[in-house]
């Protein structure tokens, strides 16, 4: 928590960092809440910053510990948590279009995590499946009809 708190300082950024748990059995290592007035700054467009920090973060700890396995976690004001939860709704309003329409819809580029948790949302769907396409950060999942 001391690396976050060093970089966050080092921002200028007002902000309260809490243990979330200290090891978090999905990632790994530990959850770090961010709080504070200048939170939105942080979170960045689509979290662009925060996928960004949480990087840094995991590249010096990596580096000081010299161990792979640990991984740390940074939520803000839980918006990884609001846009999971955004993107399981979208995913299951598309997953109703598609299999209306039998047309398939491609989805907007999205990181690696936020296309995972559209595969899961949509991985036991009975009319629709998932596949990622595209390359870098125009990765993107297509929602289409499963063939009966």
């Amino acid at each position: 928590m001391s690396v976050v708190n060093k970089i966050l300082a080092a921002t200028g950024t007002h902000t309260v960092t809490t243990l979330k748990s200290a090891h978090d059995p999905d990632a790994g290592g530990p959850s770090i809440d961010i709080t504070g007035e200048d939170s939105g700054l942080l979170i960045g467009r689509r979290g662009e910053t925060l996928r960004a920090l949480q990087f840094l973060v995991n590249l010096i700890v990596r580096n000081s510990l010299k161990e792979d396995a640990v991984r740390v976690v940074l939520d803000i004001e839980r918006y990884k948590e609001r846009r999971n939860n955004s993107l399981m709704d979208m995913a299951l309003r598309v997953a109703d279009k598609v299999a209306g329409t039998g047309r398939a819809v491609s989805l907007e580029p999205m990181s690696a995590a936020e296309r995972r948790v559209v595969h899961m949302a949509l991985a036991e769907h009975p009319r629709v499946s998932t596949e990622s396409t595209g390359m870098g950060d125009s990765r993107k999942v297509v929602i289409t009809p499963k063939t009966q």
